[in-house]
């Protein structure tokens, strides 16, 4: 088990994705972001049933700035709860991983 992991977060379009993810990796608290592009997003939302576009990220941070990037994308996200979702790493490419904690202050 590695203390990486990777945070999914859903966005409203490209551009508010892209400037979570610049935000986030320029403050180190996230080595990477990637953007998977446009996905079709059918959820409940106070009693209803929606469907919108949406943009789907993937970040990678170490375990010591999870909680710091979690409350951050929630600051600077336009939804009134956002998807961000912490998946550990449980191994990996020792060097990407050490990477990610270089990147992010970790102990690497």
């Amino acid at each position: 088990m590695t203390d990486q992991c990777l945070v999914y977060v859903t966005a409203a379009d490209a551009a508010e994705a892209q400037r979570i993810g610049r935000t986030v990796v320029e403050e180190r608290l996230a080595a990477c972001a990637n953007l998977l592009g446009g996905m079709q997003s059918i959820y409940q939302w106070k009693g209803r049933i929606c469907e919108d576009s949406e943009v789907a990220m993937i970040l990678k941070t170490s375990g010591v700035r999870k909680n710091e990037l979690v409350a951050r994308i929630r600051e600077l996200h336009s939804y009134e709860t956002p998807c961000v979702v912490c998946l550990p790493i449980t191994d990996g490419n020792p060097d990407f991983l050490s990477w990610i904690d270089r990147e992010t202050g970790g102990q690497a």
